[in-house]
């Protein structure tokens, strides 16, 4: 008799257990499977030149951020000012990615829209957005099915990847980069990195 409460106490604990862990963790810092692992590779055309393209391999020999955006992204707007200004203090180079620009916007049905259109249309907003804004990208790749997205395990934008010399991702950032993210956790990695 007294077995059969202990296994639904025990099972109860062990729940409690897991919540109250999950509780104590930040939310920005999903683990990733790929941290520790090579960035995947694609290449991709620039915003800038479409007769351009760019791969994680031009960066070899390098640390760089992947930050992963969208013009219709509320929250890259948010983070957007501290990138514009961090870039202009030269510290790490920036690429940015930007993710499904016409697919990801819910007021937009590209589906009726011909390649050629889709293209035109992520340039246009892609590029407004940065002169209006800034750009703090020493360039940015159009990744406007959202396939490289899903092989870097993108959950939304934005999300930074802090990837080292040998092209390995050692660090992500869900959501906004913070003044605190960029000052405690990504420049003293980044300048670890740097050093060895």
């Amino acid at each position: 008799m007294v077995k059969r409460f202990l296994i639904p106490l025990g099972i109860f604990l062990v729940l409690v257990g897991f919540l109250a862990v999950g509780l104590n963790r930040d939310p920005h810092e999903v683990p990733s499977p790929l941290v520790g692992k090579p960035a995947p590779e694609f290449r991709l055309v620039t915003l800038a030149d479409p007769a351009k393209e760019f791969s994680p391999t031009d960066m070899r020999g390098q640390v760089w951020l992947l930050n992963v955006w969208a013009s219709w992204c509320v929250s890259c707007r948010a983070e957007h000012p501290l990138l514009v200004a961090f870039a202009k203090d030269g510290q790490l180079p920036v690429v940015g990615l930007n993710y499904k620009e016409v697919r990801g916007d819910g007021g937009l049905d590209a589906k009726k829209l011909a390649p050629e259109q889709e293209l035109s249309l992520t340039r246009q907003r892609a590029g407004a957005w940065l002169a209006q804004h800034g750009n703090p990208y020493l360039l940015s790749v159009l990744d406007m099915d959202g396939r490289v997205g899903i092989d870097y395990g993108v959950y939304g934008v934005p999300e930074t990847y802090l990837i080292d010399k040998k092209g390995v991702i050692r660090f992500k950032q869900i959501g906004p980069i913070t003044p605190e993210a960029l000052s405690q956790k990504i420049l003293p990695l980044a300048k670890q990195l740097a050093a060895e």
